[in-house]
């Protein structure tokens, strides 16, 4: 770039535009670091930008690419909102690249990425003027909206009289779906719309820091020094004569400050005085106004642990696999390059100290630690693990903390105090500007998927992020997704193995128990055999502790009428009610809906309502019955919503004051319980039946993961699997403990079928509220995308999806299926320009999924 002073800002701003825009800086700003965030206009909106770069010429113009005034002059940002760059230049050409290939506009992918509540943006507010308070409700009440209408009254005038405006979101709402009403009482002058700026959700907080004049503070924040506050004296006293009489209160809080400043070198906090002494706070002022004491503001960290993780000691020794893994990864982080490892280990075989050494391997060579979990549940584990080998170098990246935890955590990274960011998927967006180790545990997990908004894969993106910012990439698993295999066998990865479990403790026993061969009165399956039955009767009375998974929570997963057979379903969603006992309510899964148990048919109005089916709730009831004595935890998303929560089921695993665990998918991944001696899955092909080329796989990978939490302690460990199918491969083979069976028979099967790895997939998806208008948009668009596909590209579809209608819109879905990426997302881009021009496209939204993990 010219050393020419850069005049020209070029722009991602939080709208769905896909192209940068070209601003002036804002008056008195000659220059800014890529990474800050601006407010801009756009339009007659104003919103949030984020600078990407500064030029000292506007670039070429194209189709809009620059916000112009009329008459073609470029507009200036309005303000700068930030003393410091929120994100590393480093990641802008991260930004970029998720923005073409997932199709989404790049100033909501930095959106995405940075911390909920840093948005500043215009909105419009209903408002009702004075005019309008008078003739409003006398008007309402003898006009009434048209049964066509797109939203009636009732749906908002009485929110607007009751509070003389609407909400942001009610305003947004009443404006997009344009009642007749609106515009003709704004013609009258009833209402007005206003233009209002947003601020930000989230802020810094600061606290105020205490130290005795002779006692000055061993460190002080950068602009500290500027802002302590002292009294001024008349010229000629002295605050520190003998003269000076303190009153008692003001006698003890110096006592208590000179003592508490013995262990506070940097200075004492006020909340910390206050807490030991509450009568402190009268004698401080007058402390301050003598002099005795100087004070400072300095930012506070929100604590974002609750209470603090276990400590795990570090090992003395590896072991033999360990050392050799580490013989490989140690020149590789070294190196300051891009190398992409996969670990398999299997389960037991110690990868998380693979990641302790790595961690330590690159924080020695000066750079920073990226570790991304599958989900927040197994964050927990690590961060007790990372904590207890780096202590504050580490920060947490995830939606379980508040949002001024996460925007803590986030200045903590950026500022270089903290090294180590630890977090479920979004945590790959961490403002580390050097990264020179990138962790992705459980690798395999579909967790790592965004299912809305920006469908990223966190998985995918770590490599894409290695690449960029030239760093170590370390995939592990105890069973890797196949296209990770397959990548691996290819050369694509390096391949490091770990077979043996820690001290060559052996791997779990496994039992197939075939539900169909077991006896029951009613002639249904059992929800619990009597094989299982007597097992966890005898781990009880030999002490040890047994885990029960089944991966669906609530009493029972479907309510059936008895008299006309039907199930109950959510009124917004094509899906059946689960029953949760304890809350003796109906609630759907998807969209949070619910009702009371005491409810009527839908369909013949009888209030006949018998649960069917089964989840956790149901498996801890039937389990205190027939162990009254046993101690029972669940962990489910009902049980541990909180972390506090999950954390202390999880210590009173560890010190053995339970001795049944029942469980979902949480508990399967990555616990150490070293007293688990007996494993029991109720239901092992549950996923069997799910319209996805990968159920088998997930299957397996499942059981797997769920099994190897069976005998990690002393004792050796068994597990009983009840199955409907168990001549399936998925289950014979994760009985057998056969990944490299699984491999070979999920790519031969893939091969034939073209499906990833041997193929690319790209689903479009489609949703709205009127099923008809989703159904012949769909069906037009597969039209033009035949007609447009390359021969090498499959069109399917398109056709309803599995689940056809959520939150009460209506879905559909075209998938493009093909060899090669760049056919694939030329096609992408020709039918989004297409669909834009199609009638009615405003009222059905297309999005893609580029490489999708969830087909329903």
């Amino acid at each position: 770039m010219s050393k020419q002073t850069p005049v020209y800002f070029e722009v991602a701003v939080a709208a769905p535009i896909h192209q940068t825009l070209t601003y002036a800086p804002p008056a008195g700003v000659a220059q800014l670091p890529p990474g800050h965030r601006l407010l801009v206009p756009l339009g007659r909106r104003q919103v949030t930008g984020y600078l990407l770069d500064c030029a000292a010429q506007p670039p070429a113009l194209k189709d809009g690419g620059n916000d112009r005034q009329p008459g073609g002059k470029i507009r200036a940002a309005l303000e700068v909102l930030d003393d410091e760059p929120l994100f590393p230049a480093a990641m802008v050409p991260f930004f970029r690249w998720i923005a073409d290939y997932y199709h989404h506009p790049i100033g909501e992918v930095i959106q995405n990425a940075l911390p909920a509540g840093l948005s500043r943006r215009s909105t419009r507010i209903i408002k009702l003027t004075d005019r309008g308070a008078e003739k409003l409700p006398s008007l309402a009440q003898s006009t009434a909206s048209k049964r066509n209408s797109p939203l009636p009254l009732s749906d908002w005038l009485p929110e607007l009289l009751a509070r003389g405006e609407l909400s942001a979101t009610k305003s947004a709402t009443v404006i997009r779906r344009r009642p007749p009403e609106l515009k003709r009482w704004q013609d009258e002058g009833l209402i007005e719309i206003d233009n209002r700026l947003r601020r930000e959700s989230v802020r810094a907080q600061t606290e105020t820091i205490i130290f005795l004049p002779a006692l000055p503070p061993a460190k002080l924040p950068p602009d500290a020094a500027a802002n302590i506050k002292k009294h001024t004296t008349k010229k000629g006293s002295d605050p520190f004569s003998s003269s000076v009489a303190l009153k008692p209160s003001e006698d003890k809080t110096l006592a208590l400050l000179t003592e508490l400043a013995a262990n506070n070198p940097n200075g004492v906090p006020r909340r910390e005085l206050l807490k030991r002494y509450p009568g402190a706070g009268r004698a401080l002022k007058g402390l301050l106004a003598r002099n005795q004491i100087s004070t400072f503001e300095q930012r506070r960290y929100r604590d974002p642990f609750g209470e603090a993780p276990p400590f795990f000691p570090r090992p003395e020794r590896l072991t033999d696999e360990q050392s050799a893994v580490m013989a490989r990864l140690t020149p590789a982080i070294e190196g300051r390059q891009y190398t992409p490892f996969l670990l398999h280990g299997i389960t037991g075989s110690g990868k998380t100290e693979i990641y302790l050494r790595a961690a330590e391997a690159a924080l020695a060579a000066g750079r920073q630690v990226l570790v991304l979990v599958p989900e927040i549940a197994l964050a927990t584990q690590l961060e007790g693990h990372f904590c207890s080998r780096f202590g504050n170098a580490v920060a947490l990246l995830h939606s379980g903390l508040s949002g001024g935890q996460r925007y803590d955590q986030w200045s903590l990274l950026l500022s270089g105090e903290a090294q180590i960011a630890i977090g479920a998927r979004s945590a790959i967006f961490a403002p580390l500007a050097d990264p020179g180790l990138i962790i992705v545990d459980e690798e395999h997990d579909p967790a790592y998927k965004q299912e809305d908004g920006l469908r990223y894969n966190a998985r995918d993106l770590a490599l894409l992020r290695g690449v960029k910012q030239q760093a170590t990439v370390l995939l592990g698993s105890a069973t890797p997704a196949v296209s990770s295999y397959h990548a691996a066998r290819q050369g694509k990865f390096e391949l490091l193995q770990m077979t043996r479990r820690v001290e060559d403790r052996p791997l779990p026993a496994v039992e197939i128990v075939d539900l169909k061969a077991v006896r029951t009165v009613s002639g249904l399956p059992p929800l619990f055999s009597p094989q299982l039955i007597r097992a966890l009767r005898e781990n009880l009375a030999a002490g040890q502790q047994s885990l029960v998974f089944l991966n669906r929570r609530g009493f029972a997963n479907l309510v059936l009428c008895k008299d006309c057979g039907r199930p109950v379903q959510c009124r917004h969603c094509q899906v059946t009610l689960t029953y949760h006992k304890k809350a003796d309510l109906l609630l759907c899964h998807h969209c949070g809906y619910r009702q009371p148990r005491a409810s009527l048919c839908g369909h013949c109005h009888s209030g006949t309502l018998v649960p069917a089916g089964f989840g956790t709730e149901r498996l801890e009831e039937e389990l205190r019955r027939h162990f009254p004595a046993a101690r029972l935890a669940r962990l489910d998303q009902d049980t541990s919503r909180d972390r506090k929560e999950f954390l202390k089921v999880l210590k009173a695993v560890r010190d053995h004051e339970v001795d049944i665990l029942i469980g979902t998918q949480m508990i399967t991944k990555g616990h150490h319980f070293p007293r688990v001696t007996l494993v029991g899955i109720v239901w092992a092909d549950a996923g069997l039946g799910i319209p996805d080329y990968k159920a088998a796989e997930r299957t397996f990978q499942l059981l797997t993961q769920v099994t190897g939490r069976a005998g990690r302690g002393e004792q050796p460990g068994r597990v009983l699997v009840q199955t409907l199918q168990s001549e399936h491969y998925s289950i014979a083979l994760a009985r057998a403990h056969d990944y490299q069976g699984l491999y070979e028979q999920e790519i031969a099967l893939r091969q034939r079928l073209g499906f990833p790895p041997w193929g690319r997939l790209i689903n479009l998806r489609f949703d709205g509220e009127k099923e008809e208008k989703v159904r012949e948009l769909a069906l037009r668009l597969g039209e033009i995308a035949r007609g447009r596909a390359d021969s090498g590209i499959k069109v399917l579809g398109p056709a309803p999806a599995p689940l056809s209608r959520l939150k009460d819109r209506f879905r559909w879905q075209l998938l493009l299926k093909g060899r090669g990426v760049a056919p694939l997302h030329r096609l992408c881009q020709a039918l989004l320009g297409e669909y834009a021009r199609l009638a009615g496209a405003s009222t059905v939204k297309l999005s893609l999924d580029v490489d999708p993990e969830n087909m329903l």
